[in-house]
């Protein structure tokens, strides 16, 4: 047995997310990602004194969607509290957050890893602000900093120890991450930091007491997260195994590094002084609230999924696949309610989509072309006004520009010539160029066929009907051959 295998990894997370709302959790600034630096702030975001909070009622709503969505006991009562700290990004010189009575507690979710089912506990959830954004110049020797995003308001998850694995970590992350997508909370975009995982990781020999653990901030990705947690595993394992202790500190992931290193030593609740926010009412949240929230909360994956099964018959890949982001399933359904057929819409999607997605390094999320056009050209190809190729190359022209397809394929040539003349006119200056193909057909030659079609749709510029081009080329070849 290695001295990995000695150790049993624990790890609870601590998920930041920005909510999807228009306006800041205390103020009316705008939440807008990519503004001009410092032009989205007003006296109560940028702590000036005297400014007074007063919270967005959106943010409860999401809050109290979340927790319901993650089975969690929702507080009627809560309150906010000051968390002081004094640090650049952090114009208050405190955070507006819960501490004491946080909106959500207990709840969980499911995950699903090596086929086994496991619940992972929710500790709590609570609402919060976000700080600025420090942008370390190090050409001139610099930060500085921008406080668009002091404000932003954000939704705390918490998660109890309960994961083992690498694995489970992503699968928790995905399943929130979905969760949060589907209730329209949140968009989740790791890239542009709203959602944010802080990993809290120690190690122990099973049935031992919990280790000492280390906490790792704002991981900004899966891959980032599985690299970390694998890295400082096996950092707490070697300090461990040579009789050395772990040092309950925070620690800084380097991806370009692939290790983490030390910021400071881990603080305590006790170290940030909290205290009840005395400009903030406490937030009493009465039963027909939470009620006429649960009833408007939408379908989630899960029910998806099982509705999928039902109404359409697309294979369970393509249900996992599509299901695994909101924006393909909303373009899955909405394409379907415009009258496509649900197996093709599904094709297009599982072919064509993804393939340029991967091929441009997108995400689903920034698909421009609509339901409208897809199901123009799934359209075009069942009445044959182009065929399956020309319909992939109007795709990628539309996967770029939401163009209209009938328009796309009339401008460049591609629809379908219905001129049977011209056709078998084509059909026999093929046979005339290619006897050898013909002789190889007559001799039983399967192939041959297959080479004169390609011949002749080459020479129609692909504006032929692949079957009327099979059908036609038959009886040319037949009458060909009795006639030589």
């Amino acid at each position: 047995m290695g001295a990995n295998d000695a150790y049993e990894t624990v790890i609870g997370l601590e998920v930041h997310v920005e909510l999807a709302t228009k306006s800041k959790i205390f103020c009316a600034c705008s939440t807008e990602f990519g503004a001009e630096p410092n032009t989205q702030t007003c006296p109560v975001c940028t702590g000036m004194p005297g400014a007074l909070p007063v919270l967005n009622r959106r943010v409860l709503e999401h809050a109290i969607a979340v927790g319901l969505a993650l089975h969690c006991e929702i507080a009627q009562y809560s309150r906010f509290d000051r968390k002081n700290y004094f640090y650049p990004d952090n114009p208050q010189n405190y955070q507006i957050s819960q501490l004491y009575l946080p909106i959500c507690r207990n709840g969980y979710v499911e995950i699903e890893v090596q086929n086994r089912t496991k619940r992972i506990g929710i500790h709590e959830m609570h609402m919060e602000e976000d700080a600025g954004k420090l942008i370390h110049d190090e050409t001139n020797a610099r930060t500085l900093i921008d406080y668009n995003r002091s404000g932003v308001p954000l939704l705390e998850i918490v998660s109890e120890p309960d994961m083992r694995t690498a694995e489970e970590v992503i699968a928790y992350l995905d399943n929130l991450r979905l969760m949060i997508q589907y209730l329209g909370a949140g968009d989740c975009k790791l890239q542009e930091g709203s959602m944010r995982v802080d990993v809290n990781l120690s190690v122990r020999k099973p049935g031992e007491a919990l280790g000492t653990r280390t906490e790792m901030k704002n991981l900004g990705s899966f891959r980032a997260v599985r690299r970390a947690i694998e890295a400082e595993s096996a950092r707490q394992i070697a300090l461990l195994s040579s009789g050395e202790t772990v040092r309950q500190e925070t620690r800084r992931w380097d991806e370009g590094k692939n290790q983490s290193f030390s910021m400071r030593s881990k603080e305590d609740a006790d170290d940030y002084r909290y205290f009840p926010d005395p400009d903030l009412l406490p937030i009493v949240v009465s039963r027909e609230m939470i009620e006429q929230i649960r009833a408007a909360q939408p379908e989630l994956r899960a029910g998806k999924m099982e509705r999928y099964r039902t109404e359409y018959a697309i294979p369970e890949y393509d249900i996992g696949i599509i299901t695994g982001s909101k924006a393909l399933a909303d373009l899955f359904e909405k394409t379907i309610a415009l009258g496509a057929e649900p197996k093709q819409v599904s094709n297009w999607i599982m072919g064509e989509t993804l393939r340029l997605l991967k091929k441009n390094l997108l995400d689903p999320e920034e698909l421009v072309f609509s339901p409208f056009h897809l199901k123009e050209l799934i359209a075009m190809v069942e009445e044959k006004s182009v065929n399956l190729s020309s319909a992939k190359l109007i795709f990628e022209e539309m996967f770029e520009n939401d163009i209209d397809p009938r328009k796309c394929a009339e401008e460049r040539g591609l629809l379908i010539q219905r001129d049977d003349g011209l056709l078998r006119r084509t059909i026999e200056e093929v046979l005339q160029n290619n006897e050898k193909s013909v002789a190889d057909y007559k001799n039983g030659k399967d192939r041959a066929f297959g080479f004169l079609v390609g011949q002749t749709m080459k020479a129609m510029k692909g504006k032929a009907d692949p079957a009327v081009v099979n059908r036609m080329l038959s009886e040319c070849l037949e009458k060909w051959i009795n006639c030589t």
